[in-house]
């Protein structure tokens, strides 16, 4: 008995200083990841009162500004020149290659960056049943028949038992809107590619989007614009998740990101993280794209990354994806 009430006492002390203790970095991590995900504030809000909460989100947040795309920055180039071993693992590749996959691997994380060659063949791609239920990654990939696909926006999901039918947001492909939720407040801001193929970020209204994109789709966080990172303090706010996010570097070569989460090999990751992954690999601009279950790639037959999503196969229905066409 005496032994049980010292190992007990032993775990409320534990339990007691990772929880209250002097060192807020597992405050932070906790309070920031189950904010983040949405259903699993109440975790949050079992240990910390309003006050605490709030504190902490407030010193953990990303302020984007108002910056827009420069797209005249961003000119299609294949003289390629070697600057440091990203630049190589990038453009070290056969001439007819569509892409090119390089493994990741960070503090607690480890991924796999998709290198896109031709910008002009990565599309928005959509459920079939838009509206009434998202579609499987592997449905997408075969139906579309795309050798790279990955999870775009977020869908509208109240009671967070959503089926993937609705965009978070709006959502543009051939130039024309085909979706938009009034109902999904805090989209973001647009992210996806003009009618000359340049990743383009920026807030606009939809009337004014339409005029710039050909596909495109609501969310963010941004990371970079115009090869400047956005303002992060602490953590971005977001917690440490699975990830998925998309870039482009100045010569048009477009990167698909995705990072591992919520398995032992890999925590996950935070917006910093993300930022110095795109910063490593050259993307002058970049941006965050829904996370958490929702992290999905397929290559070449296969989803190559570990969902989280649950299920038979761990994959969920979700409404809109970027994809490489063949």
């Amino acid at each position: 008995m005496k032994k049980l009430l010292i190992v007990l006492f032993i775990i409320t002390l534990f339990f007691g200083l990772l929880f209250y203790g002097p060192v807020s970095t597992f405050k932070e991590f906790f309070i920031t990841t189950t904010f983040s995900t949405g259903k699993h504030r109440f975790l949050a809000e079992l240990f910390y009162s309003e006050e605490e909460i709030y504190k902490v989100l407030n010193d953990n947040k990303i302020e984007e500004g108002r910056e827009v795309t420069d797209q005249s920055l961003i000119n299609f180039s294949d003289n390629y020149v070697f600057h440091n071993k990203y630049e190589k693992q990038i453009l070290k590749h056969k001439k007819d290659d569509l892409y090119k996959v390089i493994d990741i691997y960070g503090k607690g994380y480890n991924g796999f960056l998709v290198a896109i060659y031709d910008p002009s063949k990565v599309l928005v791609a959509t459920s079939k049943y838009l509206g009434k239920s998202g579609e499987k990654i592997t449905s997408i990939a075969k139906r579309y028949k795309a050798k790279v696909v990955m999870n775009a926006c977020g869908f509208y999901d109240p009671d967070w038992k959503s089926n993937g039918a609705s965009v978070h947001g709006t959502l543009i492909k051939n130039g024309k809107i085909i979706a938009s939720n009034p109902d999904a407040i805090n989209s973001g801001g647009f992210i996806g590619f003009s009618q000359d193929n340049k990743l383009v970020l920026g807030k606009f209204s939809k009337h004014k989007a339409l005029e710039i994109y050909r596909d495109a789709i609501e969310f963010g966080p941004f990371l970079i614009i115009n090869g400047k990172s956005v303002k992060v303090s602490g953590n971005g706010g977001l917690g440490i998740a699975p990830r998925s996010a998309i870039g482009q570097r100045k010569d048009g070569i477009v990167l698909f990101l995705v990072i591992n989460g919520r398995i032992p090999s890999s925590i996950g990751a935070d917006m910093n993280d993300l930022i110095k992954i795109f910063k490593n690999y050259g993307a002058i601009n970049a941006a965050n794209l829904d996370g958490g279950s929702s992290t999905e790639l397929y290559v070449d037959g296969k989803v190559i990354n570990t969902p989280t999503g649950g299920g038979v196969d761990g994959l969920r229905k979700m409404p809109a994806y970027f994809l490489l066409k063949e």
